[in-house]
């Protein structure tokens, strides 16, 4: 998984940047093939703002998240994308197995 942080007129610092990627660290136990996950930081007074694009193969995801400092909204966003992809992850794998209750005729 890569992740790239970027500041949107606000400095990413060094323990910015390191927190934004121990947050996101945990987002890679969902699938097995690598992903990138594009981070912009900004100010938006009185709030902080913190949104997110995921690639995956063939689907983009995005949140954002907002809060009284950086670090709150960094947490938000993690939990954000966190749920994003277990969704997705349940998409891909019923869609696959065929769950579906016209396919085992038990509708009706």
């Amino acid at each position: 998984m890569r992740i790239e942080t970027h500041g949107q007129q606000i400095q990413v610092t060094p323990a910015l940047r390191e927190y934004v990627e121990s947050k996101l660290q945990r987002l890679g136990r969902h699938f097995e093939q690598p992903f990138d996950v594009r981070t912009q930081l900004s100010l938006d007074k009185p709030d902080h703002r913190a949104e997110a694009t995921i690639n995956l193969s063939g689907k983009t995801l995005h949140a954002d998240a907002s809060a009284i400092d950086m670090y709150a909204a960094i947490d938000l966003l993690a939990d954000k994308l966190d749920r994003l992809l277990i969704k997705h992850r349940k998409k891909m794998v019923d869609h696959h197995r065929g769950q579906s209750p016209a396919r085992s005729g038990e509708f009706g």
